[in-house]
């Protein structure tokens, strides 16, 4: 990873983790619920999603901390999706990032109410945000909402586990991925050059390029799944084989996937040329989705 790019992820990660805490320590609720929710927020998240989402703003020559709540959001519903995802309900896990799960600590209905609160207190902290005017809340609520909801990464979830042990196509798969992994990635890039004012045009391609990056996330933590190291990824090695799930090297195998990373990884490229947007961080993230290891 570049220089650059390395010290704007660690600066942002801890500019958003300093945020998340201030709005949760606001909150007066009762301690169960805040400590439940603080646990999985605090749990170690790359904090990709709110990154991806101020380079954006950056790309496009925002300036200042607007951005700053929005991207608080989009964690607090990245977080809630993860602590959903892992119930015994639905993936069944025991560790998340290398620690217990949410309701492993807690329990499954203090969970699954942690998850509720982080999804709806994103949005009223975007709409409690006296940086924005009314029609950047409009615009970013109905946005957010959409990106979580049935249209996308809740409808990619169900999809997801109807695909479990029923074979799916490639455009298939991809359909799934960009629903459950892209809507909020796409999310991220929009909100980030809409709140720096880019135009319509830029917009469109943009999104374009975060449906690319979505495919790039998905397809590296499916090949992860097969060589990564446990100690890394913080999670069993083979869980996606284990419980059956529909993979990229499950369909094409380890070296069509990867060859297919590739191939994201340029069309990513080409649609962020298109949006005026090649040579910045953004540029950069995409070849750090395609390489991480965890």
């Amino acid at each position: 990873m570049d220089k650059t790019l390395s010290s704007f992820i660690e600066e942002k990660k801890q500019l958003v983790e300093v945020e998340l805490k201030r709005y949760l320590n606001t909150l007066e609720v009762p301690r169960r619920l805040k400590d439940s929710m603080l646990y999985s927020l605090e749990a170690g998240g790359k904090r990709l999603r709110p990154i991806l989402l101020l380079a954006s703003y950056k790309a496009y020559g925002g300036e200042g901390d607007k951005a700053l709540s929005a991207a608080a959001g989009l964690e607090m519903v990245h977080t809630y999706s993860l602590i959903h995802d892992d119930l015994p309900a639905m993936d069944d896990d025991d560790l998340r990032r290398g620690k217990p799960t949410n309701h492993k600590v807690f329990d499954e209905a203090t969970a699954i109410l942690a998850g509720d609160a982080l999804l709806t207190y994103s949005f009223e902290i975007i709409l409690n945000d006296p940086q924005l005017n009314g029609e950047e809340k409009l615009s970013l609520t109905k946005a957010l909402s959409h990106a979580a909801g049935p249209a996308g990464m809740v409808g990619g979830q169900i999809q997801d586990m109807q695909a479990e042990k029923n074979p799916v196509t490639l455009e298939e798969l991809e359909t799934i991925h960009d629903m459950k992994t892209g809507e909020l990635l796409k999310f991220a890039v929009y909100a980030g050059a809409y709140l720096a004012n880019a135009n319509e045009k830029q917009l469109g391609h943009i999104q374009q390029f975060a449906y690319y990056l979505g495919l790039i996330f998905q397809v590296q933590d499916d090949i992860l799944d097969v060589t990564g190291e446990e100690d890394k990824i913080g999670k069993a090695v083979g869980s996606d084989q284990n419980n059956e799930k529909s993979t990229y090297p499950k369909l094409l195998g380890l070296d069509g996937a990867i060859d297919k990373k590739y191939r994201y990884v340029q069309q990513a490229k080409a649609a962020l040329e298109s949006a005026g947007a090649n040579g910045t961080l953004l540029e950069s993230l995409a070849d750090f989705f395609s390489e991480r290891d965890h």
